[in-house]
């Protein structure tokens, strides 16, 4: 894990961080319905996990975080997400280590969820690492907003990704993704383009194969 601290003087985003991190602190959210009819003979969740994570690692603004040394952007994020137990109709927050090969990933996100899926614990997988972001899934009903409300001291500033129930509609299968990101690190026009980037890795998928990406790091 590498973690490249900021330039806060010769940031270019500078007066919108100190901004939005201290004079007006704004997180938001928003809630698109993604086209995974490309996907819907696939394990959703873990695919879904996958995809999500690909694309947060081609842009930094999703990698942006603030730590004790400063803000800076880890170089790679890796997805931490819940797992329902069934029986205690409770859930663990589990993570599994990314990999850009899907297979290599789904074996180890099989591994994770086997091992911890009876769990009563809230974090029974230990040594999250701190590059990581949160995925949660909501299959019992569908959305159009989801906001999730984040006190302290308003200066997480990684995204927080919330799924809901799928559901058919004029031939096609769409899924509720609710983004939420803080205003200091990522705007509407980044969110874009993650949704963007996001629908065409859905659209290119094949678990096969690594998808042979077309965008690069920014």
């Amino acid at each position: 894990m590498s973690f490249h601290l900021i330039d806060l003087q010769n940031w270019e985003r500078k007066e919108f961080y100190e901004h939005f991190s201290s004079e007006v602190v704004c997180t938001y959210s928003t809630t698109v319905n993604l086209d995974i009819t490309n996907i819907k003979n696939h394990r959703l969740y873990p695919t879904i996990i996958w995809l999500l994570t690909k694309t947060v690692n081609q842009m930094p603004e999703f990698r942006t975080a603030l730590t004790n040394e400063g803000v800076g952007i880890y170089d790679e994020m890796h997805p931490a997400y819940t797992i329902f137990n069934k029986e205690n109709k409770n859930f663990s927050a589990i993570w599994t280590a990314f990999h850009s090969d899907y297979n290599v990933f789904l074996h180890s996100y099989e591994t994770d969820v086997a091992q911890f899926a009876a769990s009563v614990n809230y974090n029974p997988k230990p040594n999250r690492p701190a590059n990581s972001f949160d995925i949660s899934m909501i299959p019992w009903f569908t959305f159009t907003s989801f906001n999730i409300n984040i006190f302290g001291d308003g200066k997480y500033l990684l995204p927080i990704f919330t799924l809901g129930k799928y559901f058919d509609e004029n031939g096609k299968r769409l899924l509720p993704l609710s983004i939420q990101v803080h205003h200091a690190v990522c705007d509407g026009y980044h969110i874009g383009i993650f949704v963007q980037t996001l629908q065409t890795f859905i659209n290119q998928f094949c678990d096969s194969k690594s998808i042979n990406l077309s965008y690069s790091k920014r």
